[in-house]
Parts: C-alpha cells; structure tokens; sequence
C-alpha cells in the first residue's frame, strides 16, 4: 500500500496536470472561436464559387481545358491535412485511416500514389511506414495565409499541367460541429464541380464569353483549385481545435475524477495510520498499567 507522501505527491502531481489540462482547454476554445468565425466567413464564397464555375463549365469543352480533361489515372496524388501538434483526440488518426483506406483502393487497382503531406503528424506517418512524399508543409498552421496556399496550388497545378499526376484527391477533416469532425475525401483535379441545384440546363449553352472562354476558364480554374484547397485547410484548422478543445475537457473531467479518488485513499490511509498509532497507544498505557 502506497505510503502517505507518495499519495500526496500523486495529489500534487494530478492538480498540476489538472492546471495544464484546464490551460489548454481555455487557449483551444479561443484559438476555436477564431478558427470557426474564418471558416464560416470563407464558405459562403467558396460555395458560390463551385456553383458558378458548375454552370460555366456545363457551358463549355472540357477537353479543351486541361485543368477539366478526364485521363486515364495512372498516377494520384494525394493531399493529407493533419496538424502539427498532438493532444487532439483522433483528429489525426481518423485522417490517417482514411487515407490508408483511400492508398489501398489505389493500389489494388494498380495506379501509382504520390503524397502531398500538410503537418508534421503526416508527415512522421509517411516517413514511419517509408512512404516517399513529393512534398511536405509543416508549421503552416501558425497562420494560415492566402499566398501560401496559392503557392501550393501553383505547384500542384504545374504537376497536373505536365502529367506527373492525373489526379488529385484531398484528405482532410470537415468541421460539423464542435463535437462532431468528420474525414472528408475530395477530387479536387481534374476540376469537377457538382452540377448547381436548380439550375436551368438549357440556359447553360447561351452564355456568351467576353473576352473569351480561354481566359476567363484559365483565371476561373486555378481560382478554384486555390480556394478549394484554402478551404479544406481552415476546415482541417478549425477541426483540430474543436478536437482538442473536447480531448482537453474529457482529461480535465478525468483528472477531477482521479483527484477525488486519491483524496478518499488519502484520507482513508492516514484514518489506518491514526488509528493504528491510537491502538499503540492504548496498549502501551494498558502494558504500564499492569
């Protein structure tokens, strides 16, 4: 049975983690309600976004737009969104299985993989298992800024425009609700956006393009893959805040818990210690007694 100093270093032990835990949970909830208001401000444009280029693109010949040209896939590169940091609850296993899961459907159908990681968890888990990675971003995170993404867009862009890829599907987790995140795969080349709800098929073949459909689908399309990326990166963001937040208010609950039962072995301990040295006392007195 653990002695008296012990549990009561364990008490101490268990309130310092207690503060951390509560510590972390405060700055996650902060740094959460940030996250949250971007992603909700990016949405709506991003939205818009795929609705209008689903009826432009209806408009026009895909395969004369290679951002748009079905291939035959031999090679797909995927984009994995984990974080940088841990202590997040299954943030970052649950992306890590379902790209796992998406690697193996690749596989079996005999196309190549090629890896694009974002965050030092995906990219210990390629180098883990010695998967080769074309590309790696870590410590992006810290602030997540437009130009940056534009120039991962550019460079995936540029290996789908020369063909060493033919295909790019990104892996990241979608922000439902506080509680619940949710892995998320999405085609993102070539550009396939999901017809508009509601719209007028019909109408599509009367737009006319000014100053031509050339330029206005070369600034269209690399827009969207810009935005598109920078989306799922605040999704994955406010994702892993959520995450944590949860996963540092379950270990503080736990180490509340874990207090009030090393209390009720302490005060149970030194009760056995008190009444033990009452008995030495009581039958030292009785021996002097007789």
């Amino acid at each position: 049975m653990p002695s008296l100093r012990d549990i009561r270093n364990r008490i101490t032990s268990v309130k310092n983690t207690g503060k951390i835990t509560r510590a972390m949970q405060m700055i996650s909830a902060a740094k959460l309600r940030k996250s949250q208001s971007n992603i909700l401000a990016a949405r709506p444009y991003s939205n818009k976004l795929v609705e209008m280029l689903s009826a432009v693109t209806a408009a026009v010949d895909t395969e004369s737009h290679t951002l748009l040209n079905l291939r035959e896939r031999e090679t797909v590169e995927l984009m994995v969104l984990t974080s940088d940091k841990g202590l997040c609850g299954a943030f970052n296993t649950n992306v890590l299985k379902e790209t796992a899961k998406v690697m193996r459907e690749l596989k079996n159908e005999g196309i190549q993989v090629s890896i694009v990681s974002v965050g030092k968890k995906a990219r210990d888990y390629f180098h883990r298992f010695s998967i080769p990675v074309r590309k790696t971003y870590i410590d992006f995170y810290k602030a997540v800024n437009y130009e940056d993404v534009r120039a991962i867009a550019e460079d995936i862009i540029e290996s789908y425009t020369d063909g060493s890829i033919d295909e790019l599907i990104v892996v990241y987790n979608e922000f439902k609700s506080v509680m619940l995140q949710t892995p998320k795969t999405v085609r993102l080349l070539p550009a396939q956006p999901p017809v508009a709800v509601g719209s007028d098929s019909g109408a599509l073949d009367k737009y006319i393009f000014e100053p031509s459909e050339a330029e206005i689908m070369n600034t269209l399309l690399p827009k969207y893959v810009e935005n598109q990326i920078y989306r799922a990166i605040l999704e994955s963001r406010v994702s892993e805040e959520a995450s944590r937040m949860i996963a540092m208010e379950n270990a503080n609950n736990n180490t509340k818990e874990l207090l009030n039962k090393l209390t009720l072995q302490y005060n149970k301990a030194r009760q056995a210690t008190i009444t033990t040295e009452l008995m030495d006392i009581v039958g030292g007195a009785e021996a002097l007694s007789q």
